[in-house]
């Protein structure tokens, strides 16, 4: 079920990505990263201590500068312990 969940998500993305500007796209993805992480209580240094990557790797992706795999937004979300259709709303 959670893999037809997530391709589902995907096609959406794919559909969403050519109807609207990508930047636009980016920065809704980061803006519901941060609800989720802020959510949760983590600080984006905490948070990105978790992840095991720098914090200003966190603010890019939290301000739509990094365009992140689906894998890498998979495990994001798994690190977040959050549900993948919250962080792929748009």
């Amino acid at each position: 079920m959670y893999n037809y969940i997530a391709q589902e998500k995907i096609c959406q993305i794919c559909i969403l990505i050519c109807m609207y500007n990508e930047t636009e796209i980016l920065k809704q993805l980061g803006r519901n990263i941060k609800a989720e992480r802020v959510r949760k209580g983590y600080t984006q240094e905490s948070f990105a201590e978790k992840m095991d990557v720098n914090r200003e790797y966190i603010s890019k992706i939290e301000r739509g500068l990094e365009n992140m795999s689906l894998k890498k937004i998979v495990s994001l979300t798994n690190f977040l312990e959050a549900d993948l259709k919250d962080i792929l709303r748009f």
